[in-house]
């Protein structure tokens, strides 16, 4: 007997069903599936809910020294125009004028003035890097785009589904051994009277 439900798929349209449905199911919350494929998305994602409860505070608080891009007034990137000889070498510490035009300088490029800061970084250890990969290996890859600023290729941003399964997810279920996620059934899908449910954390 197989340890998994086939779904009616090969095995490579059900890797990517389940993966897809995980992934959702861990963003908004809660989905809307067949039974079927609600018994078998709840395997992968108790395990992996079980995996953030258990590394959740496996990590060390490391200081580092980071690059940061100085901001002008209104919180744009300050820019001097440099030697292309000699990049240390400033030719002028603005790119405009007065009059708000792009200054030209023969041998001379525009460069971003960075500032050194110390930073705060989660350094993880081995076995909580391990269940991060372990995470990556279900997670697609989801791209989250503002409402308000749809149609804008700068306004999307890329969601980090496994710092949410830590930082988020884990925590709320810290007191908790299993039963991570629930299943209420919503009743027959019209066409082929196929169980509908909604999977939710709980």
């Amino acid at each position: 007997m197989a340890k998994y439900r086939k779904l009616s798929k090969t095995s490579d349209q059900r890797k990517a069903l389940l993966r897809n449905q995980v992934t959702m199911l861990v963003l908004n919350g809660r989905i809307t599936t067949t039974e079927a494929r609600a018994k078998e998305i709840q395997k992968i994602a108790e395990k992996l809910i079980a995996l953030a409860v258990k590394e959740r505070d496996n990590f060390e608080t490391v200081t580092v020294k980071a690059k940061v891009a100085m901001k002008d007034k209104d919180g744009r990137r300050v820019k001097h125009i440099v030697d292309k000889n000699d990049p240390s070498k400033v030719l002028s510490e603005d790119i405009r004028d007065k009059d708000g035009k792009l200054i030209r300088m023969e041998n001379g490029k525009t460069v971003t003035v960075y500032d050194e800061v110390d930073k705060e970084i989660k350094k993880d250890k081995p076995s909580r890097l391990h269940a991060r990969h372990q995470m990556l290996k279900v997670f697609y890859d989801v791209t989250s785009v503002p409402t308000e600023a749809q149609g804008r290729k700068k306004a999307t941003k890329k969601v980090d589904l496994v710092a949410k399964m830590f930082d988020e997810i884990a925590p709320k279920y810290a007191n908790r051994n299993g039963g991570y996620t629930r299943i209420v059934k919503v009743g027959p899908r019209k066409g082929d009277a196929a169980m509908m449910v909604i999977i939710e954390l709980v």
